[in-house]
């Protein structure tokens, strides 16, 4: 019997065959629940071959290699023996569950009119029955940093557990960040029409000026208010007026200017990078670079400034001419060795592919990156990125039962993902993908 049969079975997990997204989120346990037989990859800490992991009220209570404990009344056990379990996979960085098909304008919800869209929250916008949702959770990915896009300030993330009624439900930290598309600063292609680098300059030197004027109006806007009464917070709900003197969009950009909220700069050239981080450095604002193709030619300057890195995904093709083959296969080994603070993520904001997240830190293993490390960079070191290492990331007692039971090596595109828990709730595995392959399994018999 397969281990989801086993949980349906054991648990009384309703798995539902309805069209569409209708999933019934997880409910909590009833009682503690002991996985035992399985190796246990902690991440953070050696792997505990044949181990075991206790799963009570929401938590990692213990885990051990030893004979496992005796549990109370109302307790379930399920065998893993030749298992593995992982953290949840971390993804960043893209716009799932604001977008659902790209090319119908009603399902996508993650771009806003403007430039300078600091008061943006992506979790407000999220969908929480989207059919993406489920297909990427089935493939190991529990958490995802949901970002907005559109103009130069796009606006707050926000870190999802893909399991959930509402947005609040799914919300395990917002904001995570302020993120903006940073310029580009490379010259105008050979054979330009002239007057076209003019043009670019301009309009790259009128953004960054943009910028500057923000930062500053959030700090005087920051000091004017505490002088003032205090805090003007918007008090709660929809219809409830705002106090005067208060602006949406510079107090989004408070808590960035005090150095409580890191700017996600999204930069892939050189150049971007090294003026983003000039740009930081002159703010004191905390930095992380989204994208990052050049990253390992200012490794230094990142070490020297702690900035981490973003690594929008291996699979990518080369971004120059003269550019080596596998330049974005082998980056994330080359920022390790480097001691570069960094993470693999999905290429690209398209929400269809995240559930891919896995293949890519496995590609980077094939290019000189050590296994374990590409473990965790999809899981501890991005939840290190985003503030929530002491809740995800690994599997520690007291941190949340997010976690994945798998048949094989998880990076590793025949491994198939048996069992998941968010926060201790089993997690339905089902999805589009799999209702309509049952459906054709059918038709050829």
């Amino acid at each position: 019997m397969s281990l989801i049969a086993v949980l349906v079975a054991t648990l009384g997990i309703a798995i539902s065959n309805a069209s569409g997204n209708d999933q019934i989120p997880g409910k909590p346990l009833p009682g503690p629940l002991l996985l035992h037989g399985g190796d246990i990859h902690t991440v953070s800490g050696d792997v505990i071959l044949g181990g075991w992991v206790l799963i009570e009220n929401g938590k990692i209570a213990d885990l051990g290699k030893d004979a496992p404990p005796k549990l109370p009344e109302g307790g379930r056990a399920i065998d893993i023996k030749g298992k593995r379990v992982y953290p949840g996979l971390i993804a960043i960085g893209n716009e799932l569950g604001l977008v659902e098909i790209p090319s119908v304008r009603a399902s996508r919800d993650a771009s806003e009119a403007g430039q300078l869209n600091a008061n943006v929250r992506a979790e407000r916008g999220v969908n929480p029955d989207s059919e993406l949702i489920p297909v990427t959770r089935a493939n190991g990915v529990l958490l995802n940093l949901t970002t907005p896009s559109g103009g130069l300030v796009t606006g707050t993330s926000v870190l999802l557990q893909l399991d959930g009624w509402t947005w609040e439900d799914m919300t395990l930290k917002a904001p995570v960040g302020m993120h903006i598309a940073w310029p580009r600063m490379s010259q105008a292609r050979r054979g330009a029409a002239a007057g076209e680098e003019e043009d670019k300059v301009s309009r790259r030197g009128d953004q960054l000026r943009e910028l500057e004027a923000l930062f500053d109006e959030a700090r005087a806007y920051a000091a004017g208010r505490t002088v003032a009464s205090g805090p003007t917070t918007r008090p709660a709900g929809p219809r409830a007026p705002a106090p005067a003197g208060f602006d949406a969009r510079l107090e989004a950009m408070v808590p960035v200017v005090k150095g409580d909220l890191p700017i996600f700069v999204w930069a892939d050239e050189l150049r971007q990078i090294e003026s983003a981080v000039a740009f930081a450095a002159k703010q004191k604002v905390k930095l992380v670079i989204v994208g990052g193709y050049d990253a390992d030619r200012c490794a230094d300057l990142l070490k020297r400034n702690n900035v981490a890195v973003v690594v929008s995904g291996t699979q990518r093709v080369p971004q120059r001419r003269d550019a080596d083959y596998d330049e974005a296969y082998a980056l994330p080994a080359r920022l390790h060795k480097a001691g570069v603070t960094y993470c693999i993520s999905y290429s690209g904001r398209f929400a269809s592919n995240v559930r891919n997240l896995p293949y890519h830190a496995g590609q980077a293993v094939a290019f000189g990156l050590p296994a374990d490390e590409a473990v965790r960079s999809i899981t501890l070191h991005a939840a290190t990125i985003l503030g929530v290492a002491d809740r995800v990331g690994s599997i520690e007692k007291g941190k949340d039962a997010t976690l994945i039971v798998t048949s094989g090596d998880v990076l590793e595109t025949p491994t198939q993902v048996e069992l998941a828990f968010i926060q201790g709730r089993p997690v339905d595995l089902t999805s589009r993908h799999t209702r309509l392959w049952k459906k054709y399994q059918e038709k050829y018999k």
